[in-house]
């Protein structure tokens, strides 16, 4: 899995994608060839059922056994300039016999619908790369819109690559002729030809992609077998045409994976059922309140099934409404969510200030995406660190967690849900569009392996005063933790008053004192620094004489895979490296700062410009080195790996 470092993956993840392990007949039929891994990209118009098509073939991927990384890349706009370069979706799949941790920096095979699926991907495909090609829509009028002033299929600019022509749209009508459809109806089932091509050509299953085109259309039968019939065709295509000579096997990830049983899963996914596991094993209810934004609405559309597990979602009005609602219910005793992206943020930092002040659990999912403003909703990037941190008046410190692969988001949300309950505190759970959007296998969890959240509420009187009289106080402190005891309303003897006004310590009551307030805003801060978190973990080879790598690369988040597939490069090559990542980023772990004394260089990857790297000079006075990236678009490992070399040989 893109969480593990197997040591086979170390001996097989050829810098050289797609590497030919074996080739031999198929007997009487075509030539079969073993491959160790294989990166395939479908590309075509924002109609063309681009992710759908990817995400059909990552499921019969998944179910085949392979180890797998996803990138689905599509516009902003929900139907963008049909055969516009600004309206290409995209859906890049990486798949392995063997551990692998990206979505890969390259496709080995790109199938292109339209002149602008060639042009605005054709500068990432390497030469004597497969494209195949949609030929029916290289006519005059969709050239032009793209700048094609003749024929790339003609002009001789694709000799570098092998070039698949293909009456995709053709063939298609041509297939479903029988159906009785409309030219414009049977087009729409090209996706489903070039799928069952490409699951030909790689020995991808059939089985479930028939069951799930059946089940999608049950309702219109007619179309869901047109589908299936446009799929079977796609299939024999393959099959019998003399264009495709040979076929592709990529064997499963036997050795990959601990045993077992495994589903394919996005991080948005695997967040929405680490929160419904987190609601359980805390025995509370999930409340989720709620306004729709990209990349974040898949959460609040997965929680909104589940409402046998004790889940209410609340769709709001507007981003305050929905965290005002989420913090009402953590007063009331639920499990508190809300989710946005990072505009949405913003417009919640007041209702965060205020969980901080009246110190009740409350979790903040931030699914993070370009900026500022609206910036690129559909694409990633990791800049609401500094927002996460600081991003609300006065000191109001709150706890940070970060996922690092899709998998990984299940586990995360059951760690910020166990801080925030443990402490009383809101937590910042931040992933960004790269981890909410791919997929990955993920080991599904036994419920005893899943931690025990379960939380007491406050339930008489905790305080004796002097005359001895028993009475509750609302802030009065856990010794170890610092938490205020959580009394659920209509309690008897447990009223008490909430509210953003600073609170006396212990009693609750409204408080103008300066050294009570100093004492509170101290207090505050101290139970978030105090926050109980794991040492962070290095992963530090030693050469023959025992020595370690004198630099060392820290990452967070989503840099988790192209990093750790970057430094794989790297000591293959011969150097010497180390990498650690971090997953709590306030607090940062205690043994973080001698982690970051030991070595001579100390190199911060990051999707934004640097903002680790800031906290990191700042807190630890370390010359952390930042390499940056705001296109929208995770890092590539090769140009990670020529990083790190000219990092350690400088």
């Amino acid at each position: 899995m893109t969480s593990q470092v197997s040591s086979t993956a170390e001996q097989t993840d050829a810098a050289l994608v797609g590497e030919e392990r074996a080739s031999g007949n198929g007997g009487e039929g075509k030539e079969v060839r073993r491959l160790d891994r294989v990166i395939i990209r479908f590309a075509g118009d924002s109609g063309d059922g681009m992710q759908l098509t990817g995400d059909r073939f990552t499921s019969e991927t998944a179910s085949f056994g392979n180890d797998l990384s996803t990138l689905p890349n599509f516009p902003a706009e929900i139907r963008a300039p049909a055969g516009t370069l600004p309206g290409v979706s995209s859906f890049q799949l990486h798949f392995a016999d063997h551990d692998i941790l990206t979505p890969g920096d390259a496709p080995n095979v790109l199938v292109a619908m339209n002149p602008a699926a060639l042009k605005a991907n054709l500068a990432d495909v390497p030469r004597g790369a497969d494209i195949i090609v949609n030929t029916d829509e290289f006519t005059k009028r969709p050239m032009a819109k793209v700048g094609y002033a003749t024929s790339p299929l003609e002009d001789g600019s694709l000799e570098a690559y092998n070039v698949h022509p293909v009456p995709l749209t053709t063939l298609t009508i041509e297939a479903l002729k029988e159906f009785g459809l409309s030219r414009k109806e049977a087009e729409r089932s090209k996706n489903m030809f070039a799928l069952g091509l490409l699951s030909w050509m790689y020995h991808r299953p059939t089985e479930s992609t028939e069951k799930f085109l059946r089940a999608k259309f049950a309702k219109k039968p007619e179309i869901a077998e047109a589908n299936v019939t446009a799929f079977r065709a796609g299939w024999n295509f393959g099959e019998t045409t003399e264009d495709f000579a040979v076929s592709y096997e990529v064997a499963p990830a036997t050795t990959a994976f601990p045993t077992g049983t495994y589903r394919n899963i996005s991080g948005n996914l695997a967040l929405s059922y680490g929160l419904i596991a987190a609601g359980r094993q805390a025995d509370l209810p999930l409340y989720l309140g709620s306004y729709p934004i990209t990349p974040a609405s898949d959460i609040l559309h997965e929680l909104s099934k589940h409402k046998n597990f004790g889940v209410r979602t609340f769709q709001a009005e507007d981003e305050i409404a929905g965290i005002g609602a989420a913090l009402g219910a953590a007063f009331g005793g639920a499990l508190a969510v809300t989710t946005t992206s990072g505009p949405g943020v913003a417009l919640k930092s007041e209702t965060i200030g205020l969980a901080v002040s009246l110190e009740l659990p409350l979790l903040i999912v931030d699914i993070q995406r370009g900026g500022p403003s609206t910036g690129l909703p559909t694409k990633t990037e990791q800049a609401d660190l500094l927002q996460a941190m600081y991003g609300r008046n006065g000191e109001a410190p709150v706890p940070i967690v970060a996922p690092k692969t899709p998998a990984d988001c299940f586990d995360a949300a059951l760690e910020a849900a166990r801080i925030a309950l443990a402490y009383r505190t809101p937590v910042f759970l931040l992933s960004d569009g790269y981890l909410a959007n791919g997929s990955e296998p993920w080991r599904i969890p036994d419920v005893d392996e899943l931690p025990d959240l379960r939380v007491q509420f406050a339930s008489g009187p905790n305080h004796q005063q002097a005359d001895g009289t028993e009475v509750f106080w609302p802030y009065k402190r856990d010794e170890q933790t610092l938490a205020r005891p959580w009394a659920v309303p209509g309690t008897p003897g447990l009223e008490h008053r909430i509210g953003g006004i600073e609170k006396q310590d212990g009693t609750g009551n409204i408080s103008y004192d300066p050294a009570n307030h100093d004492f509170m805003v101290r207090t505050r801060q101290a139970k978030v620094d105090g926050v109980d978190v794991p040492d962070i973990e290095v992963d530090d080879p030693a050469d023959d004489g025992g020595r370690g790598a004198g630099t060392l690369v820290l990452g967070w988040g989503s840099t988790y895979g192209p990093i750790t597939a970057a430094v794989r490069r790297v000591r293959r090559a011969g150097e010497r490296i180390a990498q650690a990542h971090l997953r709590h980023l306030n607090p940062f772990p205690g043994n973080l700062g001698e982690v970051l004394a030991r070595y001579d260089k100390v190199i911060v990857p990051e999707m934004n410009l640097g903002q680790l790297a800031t906290l990191l000079r700042a807190k630890y006075l370390v010359d952390a080195r930042s390499h940056t990236q705001v296109s929208g678009m995770p890092f590539k490992a090769e140009q990670l790996a020529e990083v790190f070399k000219e990092a350690i040989n400088d």
